[in-house]
């Protein structure tokens, strides 16, 4: 068998191929077989001249650069194979970007003041021409742009990037792209244009719609590079000599939806401003790049009068419908997108209005419109995205036919690295929609919703993260989110609720909001996602990236701590007790936020947020703060003995043991009870490693209690719930967590399955007992449950203190009812497959195991299994209870 490694690739997005910055780092698969133990050999060429050959250690993931950096525009091959054996891998190209020195392009923005409220501004066409005297060999397009763009050479789209360039903390990074427009360039007379509209740069954020900051004048910049037949070059540059005009996209918002008038006329063409626009240096994503991924034909459609369609594609998604019939000249077609049809077929959008206390409630608003020139050209709005499962298509003007118009489906095209199956089939469809959840909310960052909010909250990536990288391949699609998260970190070390912050919070240090940044949960997404990302992946780099950002903020957290007391604690003493300097309960917390919401005396939900918001805001959340201090600070000291960082670990170490003891003096109770007494403050605790080993059984017995007290029903909220079923499990009560993960009314996962939901919901009682919905139906975070299927059900995790899944641990928690599970993970040390039967009363377990990491079986009953290359299988009693390990 070969040991030829497979799967090469390097830390960069791309549109046809991967670009990267002057010092790629290199990642590859080991061959099944493959133990690493003997290094690899890289051969490399650049621009069709061989380098010379480099030897690098067993590394297979993120191996730096070997050879000297990078010029721009470089196209690049390179192999490797183990270095006992003669087994090359294939080739795998990519190219080097036209680095930030090296553009010579000017920024060019519109001559025309908009004259429209942000939300509502038009899209902008920038045009060229230019001759070509000799036949070209190789044309590279490189764009950017503050806004949104599209490009095209001689009436051909460019590139399959969608929302292009992407969202970004704009006043510190901006990235760029490159397409492959060779066939698209010929000899003689060629035009080129690109539409730019507002996008994330002064488009609207938020629930409420509120206006970016980022700047006033959005503008472009691109080079068009030409690799001529007689080895001459060709360059073309956006500068003085480009021309805008008014374009068809007569509005643009990604939140608000798009305009378009095809039978307007573009106008005279008026010379473009140049230097009107500031902009950070250009670099390259390692983020892959947003796409349309899927088309969706309808699933069903209802018709509610002559004009007037409502079409379901099955699936709650981020996208936008492409119509490829627009009728007659001067049809015009509206499209109103939701997540939810009532009964009689029409859409149901107030669930998504947004109600701020003492302010008028704003009405949700996803809504684009075409007008047909009748020249029988289809139509897409790709100047905006929605969140949406059904469309309202009305059309005046001529008729329409809903077998024409279908969903497409936008998404950062994430590689998949992991599945899960197993013999219940309302488990693998709450699997199913926790993917199409994150699926819906990973379109360039990582958003909450697609829909009301679509920002991307730190604390939500923070509880989903874990289960990201069981699914996909997260890392450059994380780093990506992270530059932001360290782009807009406040002065005073906190990190923003969410980035890219378009309402620049770290310049507005006097606004209200400014007050309800630097929560527990929250912020420390810039010490815990960071962390994940190196135990899945073994990459150091994103530690080191992310450390002076995390040591800013946790040692923000710690002064805080030392610095403010909760009111509440002043009342009872006007003298703090030692310990109260580690408490972090002096500063805002969103706490455990959402939790299920109690019913009043007539039916309603309780609200304490709207009912009563200060006093929600002024209640003392400092357990869920301290707790939070200990795990980012603990985190922190191994983060600093990765990086070889050993005063800081040993000072991070002992300021940790601190705040957990702080934590035991002020929320413990001898007998092992947490004085907030509630089913996410155990679960916390527990997971944490909160509890002192002597009480861990008291403290989970009666977390099984509370659980018990609810109707055998979960009762945490946005930060717990995710952890719950695992701490149930590993602390011997699989059974309880079984009883939770089955529980069919809400609060519950299936709840949501039962009520025909196709995405998690943000409220456990999204669709209600009387068919009402409530809430956003797409949040993600409480689909973290679905890690639990991997990491107990499957049974498939890293041991503790692996990174990169060196070592991992099969260990099957066969819930009772299940009559098999399988599924595998692509490591960075290759794919482990796993798959566990009941057979005659027997657990069968089967794993196929790479040879270049090291895996045991953990069977119920304790015993341990060794596990080879290849395929092991491995037989006995079923058990009641979690594995020990």
């Amino acid at each position: 068998m070969t040991l030829a490694p497979t799967h090469l690739q390097v830390d960069a997005g791309g549109d046809a191929f991967p670009v990267t910055s002057a010092a790629p780092r290199l990642s590859w698969r080991p061959a099944p077989l493959d133990t690493v133990t003997a290094g690899y050999v890289l051969e490399a060429r650049i621009d069709g001249a061989a380098l010379a050959p480099q030897d690098v250690d067993g590394h297979v993931l993120a191996v730096e650069w070997p050879w000297a950096p990078l010029a721009s525009r470089r196209a690049v091959e390179w192999r490797v194979r183990p270095a006992r054996t003669e087994d090359w891998s294939e080739w795998h190209t990519f190219e080097s970007g036209l680095l930030d020195h090296d553009w010579i392009a000017d920024w060019i923005a519109s001559p025309v003041p908009a004259d429209a409220p942000r939300g509502a501004l038009p899209a902008h066409v920038f045009r060229a021409t230019f001759d070509v005297t000799t036949p070209v060999t190789r044309a590279r397009l490189y764009a950017t742009a503050l806004g949104v763009y599209e490009a095209s050479i001689n009436g051909a789209r460019v590139g399959t990037t969608e929302l292009a360039p992407g969202t970004s903390s704009y006043d510190l990074t901006l990235y760029a792209q490159a397409y492959d427009v060779t066939d698209a360039v010929v000899q003689g007379g060629n035009a080129i244009a690109i539409t730019l509209s507002s996008g994330w740069y002064l488009g609207q954020v938020g629930a409420f719609r509120i206006p970016a900051e980022w700047g006033d004048t959005p503008g472009v910049r691109a080079e068009l590079h030409l690799d001529l037949a007689d080895g001459s070059t060709q360059v073309v540059t956006t500068g003085a000599d480009w021309t805008c005009a008014s374009s068809p996209v007569i509005a643009a918002d990604l939140m608000n939806g798009q305009r378009t008038d095809l039978t307007l006329d573009a106008g005279d063409a008026s010379p473009v401003l140049v230097g009107e626009v500031d902009a950070p240096a250009i670099v390259w994503s390692p983020a892959p790049a947003v796409r349309v991924v899927e088309t969706r034909a309808a699933t069903d459609a209802v018709r509610l009068d002559d004009e007037t369609w409502v079409l379901d594609f099955g699936q709650n998604a981020s996208g936008w419908v492409a119509l490829a019939d627009l009728g007659p000249v001067g049809a015009v077609t509206r499209i109103d997108y939701g997540e939810f049809a009532e009964a009689g077929g029409d859409l149901v959008m107030s669930h998504l209005d947004s109600h701020r206390p003492g302010e008028p409630t704003r009405s949700f608003v996803q809504c684009d419109a075409v007008v047909s020139d009748g020249s029988g050209a289809g139509f897409e709005p790709r100047h905006t995205v929605h969140g949406f499962q059904f469309a309202r298509v009305h059309r005046l003007g001529g008729p329409l036919d809903p077998s024409t118009v279908t969903m497409r489906v936008v998404q950062t095209d994430l590689a998949r690295t992991g599945a899960f199956e197993c013999s219940d089939a309302d488990l693998n469809r709450l699997h199913e929609i926790a993917e199409w959840s994150f699926r819906g909310n990973a379109v360039d960052v990582p958003t909450d919703c697609p829909t009301r909010e679509r920002l991307a909250w730190t604390g939500d990536y923070q509880v989903f993260a874990p289960t990201a990288t069981r699914l996909y391949d997260v890392d450059g699609f994380t780093r990506k989110w992270l530059r932001a998260v360290r782009d807009d970190q406040l002065p005073d070390g906190r990190i923003a609720n969410f980035s890219p912050d378009g309402r620049r919070i770290k310049v507005k240090l006097d606004d209200q909001f400014a007050m309800m940044t630097g929560s527990a949960g929250w912020g420390d997404a810039v010490v815990l996602v960071p962390w994940e990302m190196y135990e899945a992946y073994g990459d150091v780099t994103v530690l080191a990236e992310n450390w002076d950002a995390m040591v800013r903020w946790v040692e923000w957290a710690l002064g805080n701590a030392s610095s403010a007391r909760h009111h509440s604690r002043m009342q009872r003493s006007p003298e703090a007790a030692p310990h109260e300097q580690y408490l972090w309960d002096g500063s805002f917390h969103w706490g455990e936020w959402t939790e299920p919401m109690p019913r009043k005396e007539d039916g309603s939900r309780a609200n304490p947020i709207q009912d009563n918001p200060m006093q929600w805001f002024m209640a003392d959340k400092g357990e869920v703060g301290t707790a939070y201090l200990y795990l980012s600070t603990s985190t922190l000291a191994r983060i600093a003995a990765v990086l070889g960082h050993g005063d800081d670990a040993r000072r991070y170490e002992d300021l940790a043991g601190k705040v957990l003891a702080a934590w035991r003096t002020e929320f413990l109770t001898v007998d092992g009870r947490t004085v907030g007494d509630t089913q996410a403050g155990y679960v916390r605790a527990l997971s944490f490693g909160l509890i002192p080993d002597e009480l861990v059984d008291a403290a989970a017995d009666r977390l099984v209690e509370l659980v018990h007290a609810a109707d055998d029903h979960l009762t945490t909220g946005f930060l717990a719930t995710g952890r719950l079923l695992p701490v149930l499990a590993d602390t011997g009560h699989a059974d309880i967590a079984r009883t939770l993960l089955y529980q069919r009314t809400e609060p519950s996962w299936l709840n949501m399955v039962e009520r025909g939901g196709t995405t998690i919901w943000e409220d456990w009682d999204g669709i209600d007992q009387d068919g009402v919905p409530h809430e956003s139906l797409n949040h993600y975070s409480k689909g973290a449950v679905v890690r639990f299927f991997h990491t107990h059900v499957l049974g498939l995790r890293q041991e503790n203190g692996s990174a990169g899944w060196e070592s991992y641990v099969v260990a099957p928690v066969p819930l009772d009812g299940l009559e098999w599970a399988r599924g595998h993970h692509d490591t960075p040390r290759g794919r482990i497959s796993v798959e566990w039967r009941i057979v005659d009363s027997e657990l069968e377990v089967t794993v196929d195991a790479p040879a270049a990491a090291h895996g045991s079986v953990v069977m119920p009953d304790g015993s341990v299994t060794t596990l080879a290359p290849g395929t092991t299988v491995v037989r006995g009693a079923v058990g009641a209870t979690a594995p020990a390990i």
